[in-house]
């Protein structure tokens, strides 16, 4: 059939106007502003004006001169740090199909996690890593495991009532254990070399992980192909040493549910159910193992042990929540049992206390950086592809128009005026969009467990001597570095044994 000439015309000076118009928006768009931020350096960028180890802070101080949205460089890095919670929900939300990307940094891949799910690029591969999270950490699913969680919690204030200034151990101990059960169906021993292995790693490259650190290699490629042995090449005799942990992490508890399931003792889990669902036995898809591997092992990475750690930091600096928090928990669950999660609705202020723990010190103060796919505009703003999207979590917590003296301690900002909880989640603790954390579920039932067992059964106190100074451990997270903390128990008489007997009778599938 013949198409008459004028069709034709027609139809090529439409493409030709839709192609001019495209190009004149494109053209609009790249004359627009890029957001506002300090004057950088050539070369150089805005490094020097950085707080190297609280870059979070720089950021806010910032924030406060320049505005919620800012823009920044370092060397070649391109970076566009979010201090407000508004524009965080507005780009990384509500925009999440440009904005779910990850920076790839260097040093990520050099100390082997740039395969891993919470590394690798939004895409294909990303998603098959989501699917197998969601079949396992939704949230209807994450109920199931909550007995076996609190059956951990009950042990671990055991633990802490016999061996008290272990107590670092035993929340490692805690946290460790629900994530191997959950994930590989594995009850973890003393000294576990899976849990020790999995520990380094992750301790390893979030020390570096910051896309600060990375530019300085991404600058500079050539440095990772210079000799370790070059003085400043210890960051790479670490990545070496970091990528043997990680491979280990990765295969070691894999091997052991594919031995669990071959002789019939593999009990539920992540690892398992994808085993099984993917049908790995009869395929043996490389790809596939890899997968069910990578996603497995981030796993690993929720910080339950530090949430919980500066919990008892703020109690041992606030006695007079710490009060209240008893009173609740006393009035609630009495003298008789522990607490369970049937009683979670009922104790208000100690969820509370456990929002204002996660916005009072977030984990990951600016955390894990994002990378847009295409260009955007934003309120008039330009805002590349490819460019570092940074949320900072700390400028969040500090926003003093929504949490009124932010660096006190007060859970009550939580509450409304009858008592009962606000709507404010503190949901961005976890991250947005796409890339929130899938284990959230998991990890704030752990916490909740945890907390919620320690008041009923001690009170914490400052330890003897001269006031201590609680330090930090930076990078990509902010962790407390070993501190002195005094258990005391809150139940008279209460020794190993009463409080075995206060365990029995506390129903855990409640």
């Amino acid at each position: 059939m013949s198409v008459p000439l004028d069709a034709n015309l027609g139809g090529l000076v439409a493409a030709i106007c839709l192609a001019f118009l495209v190009s004149r928006i494109r053209k609009s768009t790249r004359t627009l502003p890029l957001p506002p931020g300090p004057t950088p350096i050539p070369f150089i960028g805005n490094v020097i004006g950085l707080k190297p180890d609280t870059v979070w802070i720089s950021y806010a101080e910032w924030g406060a001169i320049y505005g919620e949205i800012i823009y920044t460089t370092a060397l070649t890095q391109r970076i566009v740090v979010i201090n407000s919670e508004r524009v965080a929900n507005d780009l990384l939300e509500k925009r999440s199909r440009i904005y779910s990307d990850r920076l790839q940094m260097a040093l990520v891949d050099v100390f082997g996690w740039g395969n891993l799910t919470s590394s690798m690029p939004y895409g294909p591969a990303w998603r098959k890593h989501r699917r197998l999270y969601n079949q396992v950490f939704h949230a209807q699913s994450a109920l199931t495991y909550r007995p076996e969680q609190l059956q951990r919690a009950y042990e671990m204030v055991s633990h802490m009532l016999v061996h008290p200034k272990e107590f670092g151990d035993h929340l490692e101990t805690y946290a460790a254990a629900v994530v191997m059960s959950v994930v590989y169906g594995y009850d973890i021993q003393p000294n576990d070399p899976f849990v020790d292995t999995a520990r380094t790693s992750v301790d390893m490259v979030t020390s570096v992980a910051t896309p600060e650190k990375s530019a300085i290699v991404s600058a500079f490629p050539f440095v990772l192909k210079l000799p370790m042995w070059l003085p400043g090449m210890g960051f790479m005799r670490d990545g070496m040493v970091c990528r043997k942990y990680t491979r280990e992490m990765l295969d070691g508890p894999y091997e052991y549910v594919q031995k669990s399931l071959a002789d019939g003792t593999a009990k539920p889990s992540m690892v398992s159910d994808a085993i099984q669902r993917y049908r790995i036995h009869e395929t043996e898809d490389p790809e596939m193992v890899h997968n069910i591997k990578a996603s497995s092992g981030t796993a690993y990475a929720v910080q339950t042990v530090s949430t919980i750690q500066v919990f008892l930091i703020a109690m041992m600096q606030n006695p007079e929540v710490q009060k209240r928090a008893h009173a609740e928990v006393d009035a609630v669950v009495g003298n008789t049992r522990l607490p369970s999660f049937s009683d979670r609705q009922s104790l208000p202020y100690v969820e509370a206390l456990i929002r204002e723990t996660r916005r009072w010190r977030p984990i990951t103060p600016i955390g894990v950086p994002h990378a847009t796919t295409e260009d955007d505009v934003y309120e008039g703003y330009y805002i590349p592809k490819g460019v570092a999207i940074i949320p900072n979590l700390w400028a969040m917590s500090r926003d003093e128009a929504k949490y009124p003296s932010p660096e006190s301690f007060r859970p009550e900002r939580f509450l409304g005026p009858d008592g009962n909880l606000t709507d404010d989640t503190v949901a961005w603790s976890f991250g947005f969009g796409r890339r929130i954390c899938p284990g959230r579920h998991i990890a704030d039932a752990a916490v909740w467990a945890a907390i919620v067992c320690i008041l009923a059964v001690f009170r914490i106190e400052k330890p003897e001597g001269p006031e201590q100074e609680i330090k930090w451990k930076t990078g990509l997270t902010s962790l407390a570095l070993p501190f002195k903390c005094s258990f005391i128990s809150r139940k008279e008489g209460v020794d190993t044994e009463k409080l075995a007997e206060l365990i029995a009778v506390s129903d855990t599938s409640r």
